[in-house]
């Protein structure tokens, strides 16, 4: 943790800057450049049931409840990994997609393929990242702001802690929002916070459904409040 924290210090003056925000009664003071990207956990170990429910429905349920609330001045996009198992690890450790392209006025589209993508396999999150980074905000200017959702850590053989303390030596145009969702083991957590420090994002940690939807809520609350709610 130590090591974390000295890593937070070395990088926070290189990000210095904050995010517009949507405030409630006013109208939206948006970067129009500005590009929100969700990647989701669709791994095998969403399948798995938390107080009565399966956490991928769960997921599903609170983006459902968001998604139609976005500001559709801010362009959104989603990739999601683990969708699929592959004949051997390495595809397995492949499976990330962009199956929604950044765009603006994209947040029914991006529930409508939600619905559609059932939890497989592993949690490729440094590939999903890199995936991202290389590929999905070409072409745009302006902020870009990754939403991480995982209920695991890094299965790969990778590091996304190691990865993102490269990349902001070369980009400064990337924030990553992680939220932890339900889990426990410490290194794992450590490497999640590291990810969402050191790009001078946020990091969340949830436990239970209300703490997932007040996580995205949040993090999304940099370009448009909306309030997300879970029925039980």
């Amino acid at each position: 943790m130590k090591i974390l924290l000295l890593l937070l210090l070395l990088s926070l003056p290189v990000f210095a800057g904050n995010y517009n925000v949507y405030r409630s009664g006013n109208s939206p003071d948006i970067n129009e450049d500005e590009r929100v990207l969700f990647i989701l956990d669709f791994s095998n170990s969403m399948s798995e049931y938390l107080n009565g429910k399966r956490k991928v429905d769960l997921m599903i349920d609170t983006m459902k409840s968001i998604l139609p609330n976005l500001n559709p001045n801010v362009s959104v996009g989603l990739r999601v990994y683990g969708h699929r198992m592959g004949f051997t690890p390495m595809e397995a450790c492949r499976a990330s997609t962009l199956v929604s392209p950044i765009a603006r006025s994209n947040g029914m589209k991006v529930r409508d393929r939600l619905m559609e993508i059932k939890p497989r396999g592993m949690t490729p999150i440094t590939y999903s990242l890199k995936q991202a980074v290389k590929n999905d905000f070409i072409g745009f200017t302006g902020k870009k702001h990754i939403i991480l959702l995982t209920d695991g850590g890094e299965n790969c053989d990778e590091s996304p802690c190691k990865y993102v303390m490269e990349l902001i030596k070369v980009r400064k145009d990337i924030n990553i929002d992680v939220i932890a969702f339900n889990i426990d083991d410490e290194e794992d957590l450590e490497q999640l916070e590291c990810t969402s420090l050191v790009t001078s994002g946020k990091f969340y940690n949830a436990k239970t459904a209300a703490d997932l939807a007040r996580s995205l809520n949040n993090s999304v609350n940099s370009f448009k409040s909306v309030d997300a709610k879970i029925l039980y």
